[in-house]
């Protein structure tokens, strides 16, 4: 799982775009018991999701003629420039080049060489995510990726990542997980999934799905169906892992909820 305080590689931050800012307000609240923070004035809307006063994730108004309402992930980079010159070599393209964001930081967005959009995020006064793993949390993070060794190539060849695959439950295969470079399996923070074999995910084409903790998976989609929001893979077990189901807010940003196995399951 994610752990803190974040390394190079480690998912640190966590954005939503959406074209009804108050209305996503109102839904993940609801949902995971998000309050609203915003950054000011001077931050063009933006804002943070708070847990309990710690920040779970940000989040922006995005007219939807500048883009689909979606979830962005963003990895820690020590040097965005340089990361950025990495994503050309592998392949990749730049949406925004690096840019500092106030003295908070500096960021870029990127398209990974499938195609998939992430994020970097040198920081500077903000460190990241101020809370991960716990209930209402981000906790994992899968690529979708039509060629999973190609994409493992490129974000190793940016982010320096390390990987560990293993037999699926099922006996239908195995997971690639990944890790940032040096830290060992139990800082394994995402996984990659052929994009074919997931219907559900198909269609969106190569793209990275943020996983949030939730104490109660099916009361968690029983919520999002009541705040308008819709079930596109009801829960489902994973023997040893826990309860997934996978979600979208009313304005169609995708995303996943996980209830992580009890001790006596897995």
């Amino acid at each position: 799982m994610l752990k803190t305080p974040f390394v190079t590689g480690s998912p640190n931050w966590a954005d939503l775009g959406t074209p009804d800012l108050d209305g996503a307000i109102a839904f993940y609240n609801g949902l995971l018991g998000w309050d609203f923070l915003s950054a000011g004035p001077d931050a063009g809307g933006y804002g943070m999701f708070q847990l309990g006063g710690r920040t779970a994730a940000g989040a922006m108004t995005v007219p939807t003629d500048q883009g689909p309402s979606a979830w962005h992930l963003y990895f820690q980079t020590s040097d965005a420039d340089a990361a950025a010159k990495a994503v050309r070599q592998g392949g990749g393209s730049i949406v925004n080049e690096p840019m500092d964001v106030m003295d908070i930081g500096r960021m870029a967005v990127f398209n990974d060489a499938s195609g998939a959009p992430f994020s970097a995020w040198q920081p500077g006064k903000l460190k990241g995510l101020d809370v991960v793993n716990d209930p209402g949390a981000l906790c994992w993070g899968e690529l979708y990726t039509e060629d999973e060794d190609a994409s493992y190539a490129f974000y190793s060849s940016v982010f320096g990542w390390e990987a560990l695959s293993m037999p699926l439950p099922d006996g239908t295969g195995t997971y690639r997980m990944v890790n940032p470079a040096g830290q060992g399996p139990d800082a394994m923070f995402g996984g990659f999934v052929p994009l074919g074999s997931d219907p559900v995910e198909s269609d969106a084409g190569p793209h990275w799905l943020l996983y949030f903790a939730v104490a109660d998976c099916d009361a968690t989609v029983a919520a999002a169906r009541k705040l308008g929001g819709t079930v596109r893979m009801a829960p489902f077990d994973m023997e040893g892992v826990g309860r997934f189901a996978k979600l979208a807010d009313p304005y169609g940003a995708r995303f996943a909820v996980m209830q992580g196995a009890a001790p006596d399951d897995a």
